[in-house]
C-alpha cells in the first residue's frame, strides 16, 4: 500500500484501565477505563478533543455541553426517551442519560408490542404478500405495487412511528455506567442536524417487521430492510463513542427463506449518507451483523462531504461494509478486524472504496484466520483509493491493496487527494490494538467521573 503524508500527534485521547473487565452492557466483555476527552467536564456533558478527527473540524462538535437543568433529563423508557427528545425543531442544548434498556417495541404504557400490533388494521399479512408477488406469476421485472404492497408499507410505517427516535440538534445521548444503558429494537435517527453525540450505548437488533422484496435488486432479487441502528442523512458534527452495535437477540442465522432468498431484517448498524459530513466515530465495537457501516447512500452523491474518521473500533463478526465508502474523504486509524465467522457472520469482505472515494487505511489490524485470503480484505469498483501504511495481518505488515489487485480485476487506486491531519491519538504501530482495544473500546467501558 502505498505510503501517505501524516502529521502524528500525541495520543491525548488515551484511555486508562482503571478495573477489571465486565460484561459490556450485555454483549460481549469490556473494562472499566477512565475516559479522558475533556477536562472538567463529566461523562454527559464532555465535548470532541482538539484534532480528534473530521468531527473536530470547524466549530467542533459540544452535543449537549450547554444544557441547563430544565434540558437534562434521565430516560429508562422508550416513552421518556421520546419526550426528551423533542422536536428536531427546537435546537435548546440537550443532555439525555440513558438507564438501563430501553425497548422501542413498547407502547406508551410500556407494554410490549409485536409486528401483529404493528400490522393490525393495515390488511397486510406475510402470507398474502408472498403470494401477490411470487415471482412465478407476477415475475422479475418490476417493484412490487397493489392491495398487498401498500398495506406492508402501512404496516411498516406504523413501525416507524414506534421505533425510530428524532434526534435535534445539540444533543448528547449518553449511557449511565453501570446501567447496561442501551435501546432495542430501535433506530436513533440523525437527521439535517448539526452538533450530535452518541456515547456509551449498547445497540441491538434493530428490526424491519416488514422487508420489502425487490426483485430487481440483483440476479435474484432480495428482501431490504429499512431501519440502521443509528443513521446519519444530511448530518453535520456528529461523535459516535464509545457504543457497542450487535444483533444480538435475533441473529441473521435464524432468517427463513422467501423466494430463496433470505428474509433480512436488518438493514446498518451506523450509516452516514445523504452527504452527512464531518464526523468521527471511535471506541466502537460493531458486531455480529451483515452490512455494518454504508458511507454514502448513492455513487451519485456531490463530493466535498462525507468527511469521516473512524479509529480505535472493533469490527468483529462482520460481513460487509466495514466500512463501504463512497465519494467521500475517509480515515480509518488504528482499527482491529477480527474476520473470524461469528454466529453464523462470514466476511465478504472488510473495506469497500467507490465511487471515487478517497480512503487513507494507516495502522489498522487483521486476524485473519488461514481459510480466508488476505485479498478479501478489500473491495472497490475500479474508481475508489485505499492509501497509508503500517497496517498489520496477523502481526505482520501487508499491502493490502497489492493483495487485492493481484487477485482482481476492478483495481484499488493507491493514491489520494488529500492528507490527514486531524489525527489525536493516532499509535505508530497497530500490534497492541487486539489486546488494547478487546478492554477499552464498547459500551460500558467509561465510568461516570
Amino acid at each position: 500500500m502505498a505510503s501517505a503524508s501524516h502529521r502524528r500527534s500525541l495520543r491525548t485521547r488515551r484511555t486508562l484501565v482503571v478495573s477489571a473487565a465486565v460484561v459490556a452492557a450485555g454483549v460481549g466483555a469490556g473494562a472499566l477505563v477512565l475516559d479522558a476527552n475533556a477536562s472538567g467536564a463529566d461523562l454527559y456533558h464532555r465535548t470532541l478533543a482538539a484534532k480528534d478527527g473530521w468531527a473536530s473540524s470547524g466549530s467542533g462538535t459540544t452535543g449537549g455541553a450547554k444544557a441547563d437543568s430544565a434540558h437534562t433529563f434521565t430516560v429508562s423508557t422508550r416513552a421518556q426517551l421520546v419526550k426528551a427528545l423533542g422536536s428536531t425543531s427546537d435546537t435548546t442544548p440537550r443532555v439525555i442519560k440513558v438507564k438501563g434498556t430501553i425497548d422501542a417495541d413498547t407502547d406508551d404504557s410500556g407494554k410490549k408490542l409485536t409486528c401483529a400490533d404493528y400490522a393490525a388494521g393495515t390488511g397486510y399479512s406475510l402470507s398474502a404478500y408472498l403470494k401477490a408477488f411470487d415471482p412465478s406469476t407476477y415475475g422479475r421485472s418490476k417493484l412490487p405495487s397493489g392491495t398487498q404492497e401498500k398495506a406492508r408499507a402501512a404496516a411498516q410505517a406504523a413501525q416507524a412511528k414506534n421505533i425510530v427516535f428524532r434526534v435535534p440538534a445539540n444533543t448528547s445521548i449518553v449511557g449511565v455506567p453501570g446501567t447496561k444503558a442501551g435501546i432495542t429494537g430501535g433506530m436513533l435517527q440523525i437527521q439535517g442536524v448539526d452538533n450530535v453525540i452518541v456515547r456509551n450505548l449498547t445497540f441491538s437488533d434493530t428490526e424491519d417487521c416488514f422487508p420489502q422484496w425487490d426483485p430487481t435488486d440483483g440476479d435474484d432479487g432480495n428482501w431490504n430492510s429499512a431501519y440502521d441502528s443509528v443513521t446519519l442523512r444530511g448530518a453535520t458534527h456528529v461523535w459516535a463513542d464509545h457504543n457497542t452495535f450487535s444483533d444480538a437477540g435475533h441473529f441473521d442465522s435464524t432468517n427463513p427463506k422467501y423466494y430463496g432468498r433470505e428474509y433480512q431484517v436488518h438493514d446498518g448498524e451506523l450509516d452516514i449518507t445523504k452527504s452527512s459530513d464531518l464526523v468521527t466515530v471511535e471506541q466502537n465495537q460493531f458486531t455480529s451483523h451483515d452490512k455494518t457501516m454504508l458511507i454514502g447512500s448513492s455513487d451519485s452523491e456531490p463530493g466535498g462531504k462525507l468527511r469521516v474518521t473512524l479509529h480505535h473500533n472493533v469490527w468483529k463478526g462482520v460481513v460487509q461494509r466495514a466500512p463501504l465508502t463512497r465519494v467521500g474523504q475517509v480515515h480509518l486509524y488504528n482499527n482491529y478486524y477480527d474476520v473470524t465467522t461469528l454466529n453464523g457472520y462470514a466476511l465478504q469482505y472488510s473495506i469497500n472504496s467507490r465511487a471515487k472515494a478517497q480512503v487513507v487505511a494507516q495502522n489498522n489490524y487483521w486476524t485473519v484466520p488461514g481459510s480466508i485470503k488476505t485479498s478479501k480484505l478489500l473491495s472497490g469498483d475500479g474508481t475508489g483509493s485505499v492509501a497509508g501504511s503500517g497496517n498489520l495481518v496477523n502481526g505482520t505488515t501487508t499491502d493490502l491493496v497489492a493483495a487485492y489487485n493481484a487477485a482482481n480485476s476492478k483495481k484499488i487506486r493507491t493514491t489520494v487527494n488529500w492528507t490527514p491531519t486531524l489525527t489525536a491519538g493516532l499509535e505508530p504501530s497497530a500490534g497492541n490494538l487486539p489486546t488494547e482495544l478487546a478492554k477499552t473500546a464498547g459500551a460500558g467501558a467509561l465510568t461516570a467521573s
